[in-house]
């Protein structure tokens, strides 16, 4: 697991990016970091759309834009949430994120202070992986 200092980073991250979620339909606001090898931090927040099977996940946007900018693996992922609700990621999320690592560190957190910590192998066990990510 990531240490201390960097998931207090991560975290102030999220609560920073939220502001910028669009989410007019479930008023579920969501936010991610991810975290590369490189030591660098990319954000993403849920984007909704009326027609919601085109709703976009906040660490799906997160991983793109991370890989947009050239990365290629991933080391953690921590999603946050306005409210009671932890933020687990959803199947097409822990696939995505699988794609760029298996082993990398999960964290959800909720504005009351709630967090859990996983390893995305353990959200995902026997996951769609080429044979080179095994």
């Amino acid at each position: 697991m990531i240490d201390k200092i960097t998931e207090e980073k991560m975290l102030s991250l999220a609560k920073g990016a939220i502001k910028n979620s669009y989410a007019p339909y479930s008023g579920f606001r969501v936010s991610a970091v991810v975290l590369t090898p490189s030591g660098k931090y990319y954000t993403g927040v849920n984007v909704e759309n009326v027609s919601y099977g085109l709703t976009m996940c906040a660490e799906r946007v997160a991983v793109y834009k991370a890989v947009s900018e050239g990365e290629k693996k991933i080391s953690a992922v921590l999603i946050y949430a306005e409210g009671r609700d932890l933020p687990y990621p959803c199947g097409a999320c822990r696939q995505v994120i699988a794609e760029f690592g298996y082993d990398s560190d999960i964290i959800v957190a909720n504005s009351e202070g709630k967090i859990e910590k996983f390893k995305l192998s353990e959200l995902l066990p026997k996951a769609f992986l080429s044979f080179d990510k095994r």
